[in-house]
């Protein structure tokens, strides 16, 4: 299995062992990273000492040892270890997993069923899990790297502990390298900046780290090397991101909340993370415009149209040259003026048409092309603005059973102070013509 400490090899005692296979811990205590999960105060600590071991669902990026705490706790918990794969096993295999676990119940051993990449499993599949999760047949836990509320049963998720695994820091990768040292009897061939970057290439994966020290050791190197020579011999690790996934949504809304947060630092870093992770720059473009009309409007007016030239200057040029208007367009509007003023008066115009949505409107400002209409009163009374002095009857233009609302109300910042201005004078005015 791809596991970062999975022993499918250890039954073959000549086979060569990955060093991943090699540095598997045998206990929980020598786990490297999520104390947040595992500490004595934490949730498995605390149903370790309890010895009362629920189904669980890890959520957490890959290589970061949801299969080792699992089998881990099947070890310390005396229960029968089965592991399985969401995307190679089907309704067939299930069922003898199932059978398989009654069996061992009825001879007085329990099993712990561990299921990678559950969220694969369709609702169906899912659903045939709370019978034996239920009765006791199995203790399930559960692996993904998406967001278990939205790929996951209510049903399971109510039966079970969602606890979250996190990426490893450096720290915790700097122990793994020092522990694969140990175990490889030498140290690595690099000087402090290169292994500081050998770290970041792993990007948070122990499994990817000691993948890439079993390179950089097979180099056989006497002499350290420094940064430079390190990139040039050794790739640097693909960016996890999925434009479909969690990490998707995560970085959009990441960039969203920097732009709104004016901070054109943090915008660039995020809108620079999506676009090495594979983003679609057109998507951006497109978020980008939405960002000009929901956060900052009115306030700017000028935004919207920053972020639409943006765009089509992507379209004209391409990649890789048309990414950088757009990163003109993610400063622009980082450092704009900021209004949601608009954002607000459509969702509550929103609210009240929906509430209000038969009223018609007030007859004086119907139209009367027949004499059937003029008779019923359209048009009757309607004041014709450019007759009025300012320009301005203050008529009365909301359906005649319904109050009037007010939706939009600028703020003090950019061009919106204009527009209060004459929103101000309008209401003043309406008032003395009323």
């Amino acid at each position: 299995m791809a596991d970062l400490f999975d022993n499918a090899t250890k039954d073959i005692p000549d086979a060569p062992r990955p060093l991943a296979d090699r540095l598997r811990p045998k206990t929980l205590g020598e786990v490297i990273g999520q104390e947040q999960v595992l500490g004595p105060e934490a949730p498995l600590g605390v149903m370790l000492k309890a010895g009362s071991l629920g189904s669980l669902i890890f959520w957490g990026p890959p290589g970061v040892g949801k299969t080792t705490i699992a089998r881990l706790l099947a070890d310390e918990t005396d229960l029968h270890f089965v592991q399985i794969s969401a995307i190679f096993t089907g309704v067939p295999e299930l069922r003898k997993v199932f059978e398989a676990a009654k069996l061992r119940r009825q001879n007085g051993q329990g099993t712990l069923l561990f299921v990678d990449e559950i969220h694969r499993f369709n609702k169906a599949q899912q659903d045939g899990f709370l019978p034996h999760m239920e009765d006791g047949t199995i203790l399930l836990v559960g692996a993904t790297t998406e967001n278990p509320s939205f790929e996951l049963n209510a049903a399971v998720l109510s039966r079970s502990q969602v606890l979250v695994l996190t990426r490893l820091d450096l720290a915790d990768l700097e122990r793994l390298a020092q522990r694969a040292e140990k175990e490889l009897d030498r140290p690595l061939p690099l000087t402090g900046p290169a292994r500081e970057a050998l770290l970041e290439m792993a990007d948070g994966d122990g499994r990817a780290l000691l993948n890439l020290i079993e390179q950089v050791m097979a180099w056989g190197l006497d002499a350290k090397i420094g940064t430079e020579d390190l990139g040039t011999r050794l790739m640097r690790r693909a960016v996890n991101y999925d434009k479909s996934g969690d990490e998707h949504y995560n970085l959009i809304s990441a960039l969203h909340k920097s732009v709104r947060g004016s901070d054109p630092d943090a915008a660039l870093y995020w809108f620079a993370r999506m676009l090495t992770g594979g983003e679609d720059p057109r998507f951006l473009g497109r978020r980008l415009t939405r960002m000009a009309v929901e956060d900052i409007g009115l306030a700017d007016p000028q935004a919207q149209r920053v972020c639409l030239d943006a765009w089509e200057t992507y379209e004209r040029l391409g990649s890789p040259e048309g990414e950088l208007a757009l990163s003109q367009a993610v400063i622009y509007l980082a450092l704009a003026p900021k209004s949601n003023a608009n954002y607000v008066a459509y969702k509550a115009a929103m609210k009240a048409a929906k509430k209000t949505g038969s009223e018609p409107p007030p007859k004086h400002i119907l139209n009367a092309p027949t004499k059937l209409m003029e008779d019923q009163g359209y048009g009757a009374g309607y004041a014709y603005d450019h007759d009025a002095p300012d320009g301005f009857s203050g008529q009365d233009y909301f359906p005649d059973e319904m109050k009037r609302g007010v939706y939009y109300v600028p703020v003090e910042r950019g061009f919106e102070r204009e527009l209060k201005k004459r929103t101000d004078y309008f209401a003043n005015l309406r008032r003395k013509r009323r």
